[in-house]
């Protein structure tokens, strides 16, 4: 059974900087393309950051561009997501995700099969 656990959320203060892990057990996805994404309530969920399956490429989304880092290890099968200078506006339950089809980097969330439970980030402001 293929599972994703994200750990490292919590309350911060805004302008601080939070890294959220996420492993993935069941399954290797060393050859797949991995990714971030984030939920507010009353809004839909948006695309954060996503990573091809060797690490050499990234995407973010407009909002977390230059503040956001994403990075994996795949000896590890983790994905990890530097968060800095955060805003309140970042507030949200963070997910990680997993393709199973993809090795590159992939922006929509119907391209990514496998999800992590989430993790809630709270930025005080």
């Amino acid at each position: 059974q293929v599972q994703l656990v994200e750990a490292g959320g919590g309350l911060v203060q805004a302008g601080d900087s939070r890294r959220l892990s996420c492993t993935a057990s069941g399954r290797t996805f060393a050859a797949n393309a991995m990714g971030w994404f984030r939920q507010a309530p009353g809004k839909e969920r948006e695309f954060v950051a996503a990573i091809s399956w060797n690490g050499a490429s990234t995407g973010y989304g407009d909002s977390v561009k230059g503040r956001f880092i994403i990075s994996r290890d795949n000896a590890k099968n983790t994905v990890s997501l530097q968060m800095n200078s955060l805003k309140a506006e970042d507030t949200a339950v963070y997910y990680c995700a997993a393709s199973k089809s993809w090795y590159s980097v992939r922006e929509r969330a119907d391209e990514y099969e496998y999800w992590g439970q989430g993790t809630q980030v709270t930025v005080s402001s």
